[in-house]
């Protein structure tokens, strides 16, 4: 047998529930798996995970994890360290994901905007550049508050690519306007990027008015309640209440509960939130699967 020849031990359709955001090392900070370790662990869970990395593309790690067999794809962030908006980063990212998972890769727009922002979060810079210098800024509008012509261009691309845009860190107005352009555009997928993070600030009103369009999901993490940015009435509404909900951990620090805990964590909020078990179905797996379909 070649190493072509090599398939991955379980689909993402197999798979009991579907994590669409995890970190893994190399990134800007120190984590605590690689996409190998993550993936073993996600698959002895019988689970599905997307990595994420805010200095570029996962691709071609999520590619060679499932070479090894792990249940895991990928994603791109277009932060400026990454070359910033271009399509051709897009493009490249596509082909190196691969056509074997079934799934899309995700394209989030910038995570580092530059906004004023202390994190909660014990975290370790992965590189002495990045402890000297951080990430430079980048957000997707103008000056002037209108959507840059290559943040355009990505959503179009997303009508013939299989990738689901992701909104980043991108404020609570340049997710309206994201939304609009989507679904002015007839782009199949865009998906709201932990929404109640504090640079986007929007709550489960503001989501349930939002993300109203058939082909919006809104992301919904652990890790937002777990640093107290996002109160449990709001966490637990948000679970309950908005259309289309991808439930994710957006862990992998080293700060933070390992994957199982989460898992463990996350049932208890299941419950606590009185989610019968269909809704948990559908954030859990069946959402994020038809979001990620290809």
């Amino acid at each position: 047998m070649t190493l072509t020849d090599v398939r991955p031990t379980a689909t993402a359709e197999q798979a009991a529930f579907v994590d669409v955001h995890y970190h893994v090392g190399p990134d800007a900070y120190v984590r605590r798996h690689t996409a190998a370790s993550a993936g073993a662990r996600y698959a002895e869970l019988g689970g599905w995970v997307v990595l994420k990395n805010h200095l570029g593309s996962t691709a071609a790690q999520a590619w060679e994890a499932r070479r090894q067999g792990r249940p895991v794809s990928g994603s791109i962030v277009l932060n400026d360290i990454a070359g910033g908006l271009d399509p051709r980063a897009v493009e490249q990212a596509v082909i190196q994901h691969g056509d074997d998972s079934g799934l899309r890769l995700i394209v989030h727009l910038p995570t580092a905007t530059g906004r004023t922002h202390k994190s909660r979060l014990a975290r370790t810079p992965a590189h002495p550049l990045l402890a000297r210098g951080g990430l430079r800024p980048l957000t997707v509008t103008t000056g002037d508050g209108t959507l840059r012509a290559e943040v355009r261009e990505i959503l179009h691309m997303a009508r013939d690519l299989p990738i689901v845009v992701s909104t980043g860190h991108a404020d609570g107005r340049e997710v309206r306007l994201l939304v609009e352009e989507a679904v002015k555009l007839d782009v199949p997928r865009l998906m709201l990027n932990q929404p109640a993070n504090p640079m986007t600030g929007l709550t489960c009103s503001d989501l349930l008015d939002i993300a109203t369009a058939e082909q919006v999901y809104t992301e919904q993490t652990a890790l937002t309640h777990l640093l107290g940015y996002q109160g449990w009435d709001d966490f637990a509404a948000v679970l309950a209440r908005v259309p289309r909900v991808v439930y994710s951990s957006d862990l992998g620090q080293t700060s933070q509960m390992d994957i199982g805990e989460w898992m463990v964590s996350s049932r208890n909020w299941f419950a606590q939130a009185g989610l019968g078990e269909a809704r948990v179905t559908e954030i859990l797996r069946d959402a994020p699967l038809g979001m990620l379909r290809v």
